[in-house]
């Protein structure tokens, strides 16, 4: 699967998951830090990424429907949890189901995964 880490997570998750077989690159990597999120988004789009975000502004499910995109993790932590966050996206991904999230569109919090997958035909 092919990521795109949000600069609002950790760039040493990266080659955790390179590790693990994941292609991940970086926002940060490719200068995106700061740029608009219709920017992030398009650069994932069109590399055909996985998006891993906490930015909430991607979690509106009409803007972005299961199946129009290559698929969106976004992270739900407390704050006492954020220094976590590599942890935690990197055990999401090492799910079994996690191959199964291609188009989806995942809330992912500490006890709970919410998948919203595209509409099957």
């Amino acid at each position: 699967m092919k990521l795109k880490l949000d600069e609002n997570i950790p760039a040493t998750t990266a080659p955790r998951l390179v590790a693990l077989g994941f292609d991940a690159d970086t926002v940060l990597d490719e200068k995106l830090g700061g740029r608009p999120h219709n920017e992030v988004w398009a650069a994932a789009q069109a590399e055909r990424r996985f998006l891993v975000t906490q930015d909430l502004d991607f979690s509106d499910s009409r803007k972005f429907e299961p199946g129009s995109h290559a698929g969106i993790l976004i992270a739900r932590l407390p704050d006492a949890e954020q220094w976590r966050i590599g942890d935690y996206v990197v055990g999401w991904l090492s799910s079994p189901d996690a191959n199964t999230w291609q188009g989806a569109l995942i809330v992912a919090t500490p006890t709970k995964l919410r998948v919203l997958r595209p509409p099957t035909p």
